[in-house]
């Protein structure tokens, strides 16, 4: 349960301060979006204007016929909260001797406690690689597998991934680091720009603060 890197829930990130920067969440229309997720979130499709931007030209320095695929940019804090406590329940029911503390430690592994979460700022975005025709690339695991699940698979630099996966990764590392973006390595696939985490891992000042659903629809 130990690592070398900064989880979530770790009280650095929630120290970090925000200074809402307005800019605005818009439509991820020129992306290749995936709508698994869309039942529990309609909103999915929206992100940041300035993580939009570094998006886009990540993907133009993709090798021809491989896309980006965005499966969830903006997530409503009511369903963040949902998601995290049902969890922190899992690993409850797997480690009932495990403290509050603990288990919101260790649940932040696979998803943020909703008071820091990025994706509740339209600045973080789950996403993989495709073909030109919407097909997935081998990453090791699926979007989303849980380190339960995964047995730590998920985790972006895993050592025991095929190596078609382990190339596909280092695919998307090199786009999105180069495109300015920092990524959640508990999972390959969450990276962010201008949140809490972010502005942690770059040195930088946090540009975006939570967006209510209301934000989103209205802007």
């Amino acid at each position: 349960m130990t690592s070398d890197f900064v989880l979530l829930s770790d009280p650095v990130i929630a120290a970090v301060e925000t200074s809402e920067c307005g800019e605005p969440a818009v439509d991820a229309a020129g992306l290749r979006v995936d709508r698994r997720e869309a039942r529990y979130n309609p909103l999915l499709h929206f992100v940041r204007s300035g993580l939009y931007e570094r998006l886009l030209r990540a993907e133009e320095g993709l090798p021809n016929g491989v896309r980006l695929l965005l499966v969830e940019g903006y997530r409503p804090p009511a369903v963040q909260l949902q998601q995290f406590m049902a969890y922190v329940d899992v690993l409850r029911g797997r480690h009932p001797d495990w403290t509050a503390e603990l288990l919101r430690r260790e649940a932040s592994r696979f998803i943020s406690p909703p008071e820091v979460a990025p994706h509740c700022t339209g600045g973080a975005i789950d996403l993989t690689l495709c073909s030109d025709d919407g097909v997935e690339l081998d990453m090791g695991t699926e979007v989303n597998a849980s380190p339960v699940a995964s047995a730590n698979r998920c985790y972006t630099g895993a050592p025991d991934i095929p190596a078609e996966a382990a190339a596909n990764r280092r695919l998307l590392v090199d786009a999105l680091t180069r495109a300015g973006l920092v990524n959640y390595p508990t999972e390959w696939w969450h990276w962010s720009f201008g949140e809490r985490y972010w502005a942690y891992s770059t040195g930088s000042q946090a540009r975006y603060a939570p967006l209510s659903t209301d934000q989103i629809i209205t802007g």
